[in-house]
């Protein structure tokens, strides 16, 4: 929706916001997880929380959500398994869980890092953890020029310069969304 990106990013915003506009953004009550992008959509309601004030791996997020948001967190945590069972909990019946995180980039700790999913990695860990199968959509994106540009620095998106060719062999990035089942 407009604003300058990180390249490796470019490709996965543009898709997540797209499958979360099919939803309807108006009739949704968001909340995101160590976030604020999705803030800026309108959204009927919008609420979020950091780390370490809020521990999803400790506590759900209080309240009940139609849609939860994880952009680039997952890979932080040490117990991800426990705190997307924490998500099912703060999520109505039917609710979205979309999750984004780097599969094939440098070492971050912040405050620590621990691991990595592709797309396919992503919809049987949402499926583990009790998210619909039928409902799961994951995909990833990457080429070879985005990894070595940002192996020393995030590198913000150029079109003039910067190629979103998709290399299916160099994944950057994984996303994916999940449906709690209704009953």
């Amino acid at each position: 929706m407009g604003k300058p990106s990180d390249w490796l990013r470019v490709v996965m915003h543009a898709e997540t916001e797209a499958w979360v506009a099919e939803l309807g953004f108006h009739e949704l009550d968001a909340f995101e997880v160590s976030g604020k992008k999705w803030g800026r959509f309108p959204f009927k309601s919008y609420a979020n929380s950091f780390y370490p004030e809020h521990d999803i791996c400790e506590a759900a997020p209080a309240g009940q959500y139609d849609i939860i948001f994880a952009e680039q967190v997952w890979e932080h945590l040490k117990y991800p398994y426990r705190a997307t069972q924490n998500v099912l909990d703060a999520l109505r019946p039917g609710g979205y869980f979309l999750l984004t995180v780097p599969f094939m980039v440098r070492h971050h700790p912040h405050p620590i890092d621990c691991r990595r999913w592709n797309a396919t990695g992503l919809k049987y860990f949402l499926e583990e953890c009790g998210f619909d199968p039928k409902t799961i959509r994951s995909n990833h994106w990457g080429n070879r020029d985005c990894l070595e540009a940002n192996l020393d620095k995030w590198v913000r998106y150029d079109e003039a310069n910067h190629s979103l060719e998709h290399d299916d062999n160099v994944p950057l990035v994984a996303w994916a969304i999940g449906q709690k089942p209704a009953a």
